[in-house]
């Protein structure tokens, strides 16, 4: 391989790690023909890219690449073949399951999100990690309950719907008697319309003394 080709391997590599959130570096060393072709078809169902890749290369992109891949790069020793996902579990389901079969392939360490895992023993938590887009749809299904919860609710036995029903029917007649002060209050004003009433009958009955008292000494003067 002359320099053009390395530069060139060393670009792809490059284009690689910044189109992939999620890069897995492993070791498939022992695994037969059958064996890597059955692994690379389970890569390519879970959509997952799988590469033998050289360990310089692998290096060397890494250390031109705008994110820091930290302690990954002293892991490129001996084999290594890593696999892309857009899913930060997606490699890992892949490994867990073809380990049912294998001792193969084995995790040297992950970046996933800018989160940087060293060993096999983490195998468990990236496979139990949970991608933006499922944690996304969970808040959403938790943001749609409360509306689940009206739709129950009128999907329910008539009994408990009569219920409400009654319970909205009876509200008027409780603000109906809040009322009843006010009728107390128009009572409360009856003397003010009683003495008014009096006052009235007073002036009518002076009207007739003025004038008896005004005939009489006409009469006299006369």
């Amino acid at each position: 391989m002359n320099k053009e080709e390395k530069v060139k391997s060393v670009e792809e590599l490059k284009g690689q790690l910044a189109d992939y959130k999620s890069i897995y570096l492993t070791d498939i060393a022992g695994l037969n023909a059958i064996q890597t072709s059955k692994l690379r078809r389970e890569c390519f169902n879970s959509n997952v890219k799988l590469s033998v890749v050289k360990n310089t290369f692998l290096e060397r992109a890494m250390s031109e690449s705008d994110s820091d891949y930290g302690d990954l790069k002293d892991l490129l020793k001996g084999n290594t073949a890593i696999m892309l996902s857009s899913i930060g579990n997606s490699p890992a389901k892949v490994i867990k399951k073809f380990r049912k079969d294998s001792d193969k392939p084995i995790l040297k360490g992950a970046f996933v999100d800018e989160a940087i895992y060293i060993g096999d023993e983490h195998i468990e938590a990236l496979f139990n990690l949970k991608s933006k887009e499922e944690v996304v749809g969970e808040i959403i299904s938790l943001l749609q309950s409360p509306a689940k919860n009206v739709i129950s609710a009128l999907k329910s036995s008539p009994a408990k719907i009569a219920g409400i029903v009654k319970t909205l029917s009876d509200k008027p007649a409780e603000e109906v008697k809040a009322e009843e002060p006010v009728a107390e209050e128009v009572k409360a004003e009856e003397p003010v319309a009683d003495k008014l009433k009096q006052k009235k009958m007073t002036k009518q009955r002076s009207k007739p003394l003025r004038v008896n008292l005004k005939m009489n000494l006409n009469k006299k003067l006369s």
